[in-house]
């Protein structure tokens, strides 16, 4: 499909990945609805900023392809919502799960949306949110209709197919995540204990020596994760249920997930440790451009 072909989106929700994909969207042609209703003043205005027009739930039944961004642990619910509105539809719109979620989890969604004969496709987001003039973030998918959406292609999003069934996208997404954003629990984790022991300097100073790179990903990482943290916690626990049960490693996401709550708390409140990760990652800097100059 070319760029001229008008397609109507509609993205729920207009949180900071949604309305920056909407704004992307809008600007490539297309015409992007989400759901406003009980939104607080702040999300209707990066709504509005966004292009994204605020519709009723029959409107937004009706649209081309919905995309579902929402965080994980919201997922289903919203799944089973599109479905009541669907099912009575002659039409239906291609529903695309964006959400970091475990393979058991989306297949249940692939369920729910099945159930009202909409065509389902599992897709996994891998970067930041995109910038005006910037790159998209990865839309990878995977299922028998991931092809049907790649006229997401045409309007500014990076779509990339995972050859497999609905679960393929959403397996790598949590085996990407798992690497990455376990990294960062290690880290932080290591840098705050380091601290509170009186070797931060000396950590810092080693991992220059010997791990150059794993200091320069804590320094952006550390102070980066931590508005974030309240965020992380359902996707280490889809991570863990990504795994199994019986996995030797699920304890580990299991972990990850209690220390990011944690983080949340601290950064909801007295951000004691936040502020030991962000000294560290500042003094890394510092050093490094001594380095440098």
């Amino acid at each position: 499909m070319s760029k001229t072909t008008s397609k109507t989106i509609a993205i729920l929700a207009p949180g900071a990945m949604g309305s920056a994909v909407a704004r992307r969207l809008s600007e490539n042609g297309a015409r992007v609805l989400t759901s406003l209703k009980g939104r607080s003043e702040a999300t209707l205005k990066r709504a509005a900023d966004a292009g994204m027009v605020g519709a009723e739930d029959e409107a937004i039944a009706e649209a081309d392809i919905i995309l579902s961004i929402v965080p994980p642990g919201e997922a289903v619910a919203l799944a089973e919502r599109l479905a009541a509105l669907i099912v009575r539809r002659a039409k239906k719109p291609v529903v695309v799960d964006c959400n970091a979620v475990n393979v058991d989890t989306v297949q249940r969604i692939e369920e729910i949306i099945g159930s009202a004969q909409a065509p389902f496709v599992d897709a996994g987001i891998i970067g930041f949110p995109p910038q005006p003039g910037g790159k998209s973030p990865a839309f990878y998918m995977s299922g028998e209709f991931a092809s049907e959406v790649a006229v997401l292609k045409d309007l500014g999003l990076d779509v990339r197919i995972v050859e497999g069934p609905v679960g393929a996208a959403s397996a790598l997404k949590m085996s990407y995540a798992g690497i990455v954003k376990g990294l960062a629990g290690i880290g932080s984790a290591m840098v705050i204990a380091a601290t509170k022991a009186g070797a931060a300097d000396a950590l810092r100073d080693e991992l220059a020596l010997s791990q150059p790179a794993i200091l320069a990903r804590l320094e952006v990482a550390l102070p980066d994760m931590i508005p974030k943290a309240y965020r992380w916690v359902a996707e280490m626990r889809e991570i863990s249920g990504f795994l199994g049960p019986n996995h030797p490693a699920s304890q580990i996401y299991e972990g990850f997930a209690r220390w990011f709550e944690h983080l949340a708390e601290d950064a909801k409140g007295e951000a004691l440790d936040a502020e030991l990760m962000k000294a560290f990652a500042v003094s890394a800097g510092q050093k490094r451009a001594a380095r440098g100059s």
